[in-house]
């Protein structure tokens, strides 16, 4: 009976081993995933083209578009920069019922900081209403962009503003994922890193 106990301690130690082994194991899985995830999600990224973006809504309160898009599910708009005079201008255009606005970047930091919009000097930027979550992406078709070269496939709200649609190629875009929604398949739009820290606006790659 003795040596019975003895052998029955030894296979429960040995099971106890196996569990904690098994654990590791399982554990070490998990870790992998999770960094597999975040290096996918990082590569997502378009880098083909510079972005760099900052947008002080605290100095352009609402009714200014940029700063409207916050919290509004399904709100988007078109931003295109340029330089008038030494002074930044943005140039807005609404998703939903086209509309454009002026927004002048009056203040010397806002003039400084480096302004750069991608492959043709355009990003649309927004929430989807899917999750709720600020999204930006490239202004130009992708996969024109990809198969073509060159800069000059612009994208133009259609369908109230919920699809983007490409002139070259006659594919539309769901704009709260990106994904294609008719036409040809290939490539979802070209996506930035976006965020929003409760005052600044981020576009980059």
């Amino acid at each position: 009976m003795k040596v019975d106990r003895r052998r029955q301690k030894k296979t429960r130690g040995c099971r106890h081993e196996d569990r904690r082994h098994l654990s590791f194991i399982f554990l070490y899985l998990l870790l992998s995933s999770f960094i597999f995830l975040s290096c996918n999600s990082e590569d997502a990224i378009y880098r083909e083209y510079q972005c760099y973006f900052l947008f002080d809504t605290q100095l352009h309160p609402q009714p200014c578009q940029l700063t409207a898009i916050i919290g509004n599910p399904g709100h988007f708009c078109k931003v295109e920069a340029s330089l008038e005079k030494g002074v930044r201008h943005l140039k807005t255009t609404r998703n939903y019922d086209g509309a454009t606005e002026d927004v002048v970047l009056s203040t010397d930091r806002e003039n400084q900081q480096l302004c750069v919009l991608g492959a043709n000097n355009c990003i649309i930027i927004g929430t989807s209403s899917y999750d709720n979550v600020l999204v930006a992406y490239e202004g130009q078709c992708s996969n024109c962009l990809s198969q073509y070269g060159g800069t000059r496939y612009p994208l133009s709200w259609q369908k109230n503003g919920t699809q983007l649609s490409c002139a070259k190629c006659g594919r539309y875009y769901d704009v709260n994922n990106g994904a294609i929604a008719s036409g040809e398949g290939g490539k979802s739009l070209y996506r930035y890193q976006a965020a929003f820290d409760g005052q600044l606006i981020r576009a980059r790659n």
